[in-house]
């Protein structure tokens, strides 16, 4: 079947996204009024001492989700599709973590990155791969920057502080490393050996085009985008492609800043001290925790979640807050300038058009 990112979709996942990010912030703030006795001063201070100085860090964080995830994908792309321009892989990298904000596991991202890619001009199978890779570079990054976090000495509290049955934070932290590294290690084999993705695509495709002579027809068309893309996955497995593979893990640092730096600054915005590699280490384990989330950009989830770790560091009146600033950063900023631009271009004509990626 086809996944469709039609505009009614994706105004149902914005609708969905705000209602239960909204119940979650509400949960938070009802239980510390309740726990405060009522005092809405509890929540409303907080913002009126913020040390503005570090706002516009956090805006700039914000931002990352564009031009940090924009400059990854078009070192990507141009890579395999040579002319590409850099402000057309900004808007894909955009859309794609405002869609992938809209949508449950994420899974409205590569659609959305390859409907905005094939708009530029980005034929669908480079486009996939490319954005395939990136996805390889995000788990390479994390699987790097995990352990090279523990090796740095950051996060020995997390051993201090357990969950339940003796499952200390610590220990989360690691079973999540080790699926990121599995994982990494699957994508890599894709990467070095396509030929073996390739046979068993083709496999399936054969066995589904036998059932009629439709599903035949698109089995057919489907073979032939497998084969450009299998041709790219060749081109990333040369050295020079590596070599891309590699720098794109080095950019998706800031193309990620907005997810492990908003702790940090929501805590110094707030005018809270904090050890930096400490917070880093929280900021990955909740970016690992929440990453597959089946909510809408792990709206509920990543409030509840956010203020059970960090309340480590985070006092008790300061965690609503807390919260609303750093899911600000972390992803509402750019849930709110992807639907501004997403609305203008409805406005333009969007509507009523049958624009829409399919993926089998």
């Amino acid at each position: 079947m086809a996944l469709a990112l039609t505009p009614r979709l994706l105004r149902r996942g914005l609708e969905l996204f705000a209602v239960i990010s909204l119940c979650g912030v509400a949960l938070l703030v009802t239980y510390y009024l309740v726990r405060f006795g009522d005092r809405v001063d509890v929540f409303i201070t907080p913002f009126a001492h913020l040390h503005w100085g570090w706002v516009p860090v956090g805006l700039v964080l914000a931002s990352m989700d564009w031009f940090g995830g924009g400059l990854r994908l078009w070192v990507c792309t141009r890579y395999v599709h040579p002319g590409v321009r850099l402000r057309d892989m900004v808007l894909a990298g955009g859309f794609g973590a405002w869609a992938a904000y809209l949508t449950p596991f994420q899974s409205g991202s590569a659609p959305m990155s390859m409907w905005v890619m094939k708009r530029a001009g980005v034929p669908v199978p480079v486009a996939l791969s490319s954005i395939f890779v990136t996805f390889i570079a995000t788990v390479g990054f994390f699987a790097i920057a995990g352990p090279l976090a523990v090796w740095l000495g950051a996060g020995k509290s997390l051993a201090q502080h357990g969950l339940v049955l003796g499952i200390t934070l610590y220990d989360l932290f690691k079973t999540s490393l080790t699926i990121f590294g599995i994982l990494g290690l699957l994508m890599l084999t894709a990467v070095i050996f396509p030929g073996v993705v390739k046979r068993v695509v083709h496999r399936i495709t054969a066995r589904i085009a036998q059932r009629s002579p439709r599903a035949a027809e698109r089995m057919e068309k489907l073979s032939a985008g497998v084969d450009h893309a299998h041709d790219c996955m060749i081109a990333f497995g040369s050295p020079k492609g590596l070599f891309t593979l590699l720098l794109a893990i080095v950019i998706s640092a800031p193309s990620h800043a907005n997810k492990l730096l908003a702790g940090y600054v929501t805590l110094r915005v707030l005018g809270v001290p904090a050890d930096f590699t400490d917070i880093l280490l929280l900021q990955i384990l909740i970016s690992f925790l929440l990453y597959f989330a089946p909510t809408p950009g792990a709206s509920g989830l990543a409030e509840l979640t956010s203020a059970a770790v960090m309340s480590l560091y985070v006092p008790r009146e300061l965690t609503p807050s807390y919260t609303l600033i750093w899911r600000f950063i972390n992803s509402y900023a750019t849930v709110i300038v992807g639907s501004l631009i997403f609305w203008y271009w409805l406005r333009r004509g969007l509507i009523g058009k049958e624009e829409a990626v399919g993926v089998t």
